[in-house]
C-alpha cells in the first residue's frame, strides 16, 4: 500500500524532466493523474448502477409491463417518447431564421450585439480562468496565501448555473416535444466534464496563450484521424491551412524569451492534459451531433447535458469530501467567491450567445467571431499576467490565426459551390 503513493509522487518529475514547483506538488495527492482517477472512480459509482438499471428495465420490456407513478419518469429516462427525426442540415442546430423584412441597420445591430456578447463573455471567462487556477488568494505581507486546487468544483459551479439558465429558458419559451432517452445525455455530459477538468488543470502546467493555440490547432488531429480511420479525402486548402497552423504553433512553442519563467514552460503534464481536452471535447461534439437526430432545440440539449453534469460532479465531490472543503475556501476568500460566480455566469451566458448567433447569422460568422476572441484572449492574457511573447512567437500566433481565417473563407466558398452541384455529385467531406 505504500508503493503507490511513492510511484505517483515520482511520476511528475520523471515525466517532465524538471523540478515541479512546490505549490503544484505539495503531496502525491496533488498530482493530476491521481486526482483524475479519483474523479473517474466517483463518476463510475454513479454510471455503473445507472447502466445496470437501464439494462434491467430494457430486459424486462418495461414499456409494456411497467405501471405505477414511476412509469413516466422511467420511460423518459430509459426509452424516450419519440422516434428519431430526419437529421438536420448543419448536424447540430436547427436551420437559422433568415431575415425577411429586417433593415440593414437592424441586422448590423444584431451582429454587433452577438459579437459584443460573445467577446465579453468568453474574454472575461478566460481571464478569470487563468486568475483562479494560477494565482493565490489571501496573500499578505506575512502570509503567502493559498491556491485553489480543485478544478472539479469549478466545473460543478459552471454546470449548476448553466443547468438553471437552460431550465428557466425551456420553461419560459416554447420548445419542441422532447423525445430522446435522458440517459443518452450522460455520455456527452461525462466527456464534457472531463474536457473542462483537463482544461482547468492544464493551466497549472502551461501558459494560457499556449492553451489557446492548442485549441486552435485541434483541427490537425481531427484530419489525421479522419484520414486514417474513415478514409476521408480533403481539399488542398485544408492541407495548406493545417500545415500553416502546424508551422505557427511550432514557431510559438520553440520561441524562448529572456524573461520566460517556469509557469510558462510547456511541460509533459500540460501536453497530456491538452490532449485529453481535445479528445474528450471531440467526443462531446460528435455525440451531441448524433443526439440532434432526435427532435430537440439547442437549449434542451444544454439542459439535458448539464443535468447529468451536476449529478456526476456533486456526487464525486461529496464522495471525496471536496465539496465542503471548497465551500470553506469560498468562505475564507470572498474574492474567490466573486470570481467563481462570475466565471459561471460568463460560461452560461456565452452558451446562450452561441445559440443565438448561429441561429441568426450561421456557423461561418460565429467561427470568425470566436477566432477573433481567441486572438484577443492571448493578447489580454499577455497584458494582464505578463506572459512574454518574442517576435518569432508573435509571428507564429499571426500565422495560426491567418490560417484559421483562410479556412473559414475557403469553407464558405465550398458550401456555396456545393449548392450548385448537379444531383448525384457530392462535395469532398471536410472537418
Amino acid at each position: 500500500r505504500f508503493c503507490l503513493p511513492l510511484v505517483l509522487a515520482s511520476l511528475p518529475t520523471m515525466a517532465t524532466g524538471e523540478e515541479i514547483a512546490p505549490a503544484l506538488q505539495d503531496s502525491w495527492g496533488d498530482f493530476w493523474l491521481f486526482r483524475f482517477f479519483v474523479n473517474a472512480a466517483g463518476y463510475a459509482s454513479i454510471v455503473v448502477p445507472g447502466f445496470l438499471l437501464i439494462q434491467y428495465f430494457k430486459r424486462r420490456n418495461y414499456l409494456e409491463t411497467g405501471r405505477g407513478i414511476c412509469f413516466p419518469v422511467i420511460k423518459s429516462c430509459v426509452f424516450g417518447s419519440e422516434v428519431k427525426s430526419a437529421h438536420q442540415d448543419d448536424g447540430s442546430l436547427p436551420p437559422r431564421a433568415e431575415p425577411t423584412e429586417s433593415s440593414t441597420a437592424r441586422q448590423v445591430f444584431k451582429l454587433l450585439f452577438c459579437a459584443a456578447g460573445l467577446q465579453a463573455s468568453y474574454l472575461t471567462w478566460g481571464v478569470l480562468q487563468e486568475r483562479v487556477m494560477t494565482r493565490t488568494y489571501g496573500a499578505t505581507e506575512t502570509d503567502p496565501g493559498e491556491k485553489f486546487k480543485d478544478s472539479q468544483f469549478l466545473v460543478f459551479m459552471n454546470r449548476i448555473l448553466a443547468f438553471t439558465v437552460a431550465g428557466l429558458y425551456c420553461a419560459l419559451t416554447k420548445q419542441p416535444r422532447h423525445g430522446a432517452p435522458m440517459y443518452k445525455y450522460s455520455f456527452a455530459s461525462l466527456s464534457n466534464i472531463l474536457s473542462s477538468w483537463c482544461q482547468y488543470e492544464a493551466l497549472k502546467y502551461i501558459s494560457f496563450p499556449t492553451q489557446v493555440l492548442a485549441k486552435a490547432s485541434k483541427v490537425i488531429p481531427v484530419m489525421m484521424m479522419g484520414k486514417l480511420v474513415s478514409r476521408k479525402s480533403y481539399e488542398y486548402w485544408e492541407y495548406l491551412t493545417a500545415a500553416l497552423i502546424s508551422v505557427g504553433v511550432s514557431m510559438f512553442l520553440l520561441s524562448s524569451g529572456p524573461n520566460r519563467t517556469v509557469s510558462t514552460v510547456t511541460t509533459f503534464s500540460g501536453i497530456v492534459l491538452l490532449a485529453g481536452y481535445i479528445i474528450f471535447d471531440s467526443f462531446t461534439s460528435n455525440w451531441q451531433d448524433a443526439l440532434f437526430t432526435y427532435k430537440m432545440s439547442p437549449v434542451q440539449m444544454m439542459f439535458g447535458v448539464n443535468v447529468f453534469s451536476c449529478l456526476f460532479t456533486v456526487g464525486s465531490l461529496l464522495e471525496q469530501g471536496a465539496l465542503l472543503e471548497s465551500l470553506r475556501f469560498m468562505a475564507r476568500h470572498s474574492e474567490f467567491t466573486a470570481h467563481a460566480v462570475l466565471l459561471s455566469v460568463c460560461s452560461a451566458c456565452g452558451q446562450l450567445f452561441i445559440f443565438y448567433t448561429i441561429n441568426q447569422f450561421g456557423a461561418a460568422v460565429f467561427t470568425i467571431i470566436m477566432t477573433l476572441r481567441q486572438a484577443f484572449a492571448i493578447l489580454l492574457s499577455c497584458l494582464i499576467y505578463g506572459h512574454t511573447v518574442t517576435v518569432v512567437g508573435g509571428l507564429g500566433i499571426a500565422v495560426v490565426f491567418m490560417a484559421l481565417f483562410l479556412r473559414v473563407y475557403a469553407r464558405s466558398r465550398m458550401k456555396k459551390r456545393s449548392k450548385k452541384l448537379p444531383p448525384g455529385e457530392t462535395p469532398v467531406q471536410k472537418v
